[in-house]
């Protein structure tokens, strides 16, 4: 199994970290983003909208 790239990381005027959001999906579809156990999905719409769900 090929680990997949690490999203590219830059940083805002303020400091915070900035990631394109094509880069965290998969294949263009959906990311999983766990936070505390808990696993949400990002989602790019038809439309360039992002969804993230729970």
């Amino acid at each position: 199994m090929q680990d997949q790239p690490k999203p590219s990381q830059t940083s805002g005027a303020d400091g915070t970290a900035r990631y394109d959001a094509r880069d965290l999906v998969v294949n263009g579809i959906k990311a999983e983003i766990v936070l505390d156990g808990q696993t949400y999905t990002l989602r790019i719409t038809r439309a360039g909208k992002l969804i993230l769900t729970k």
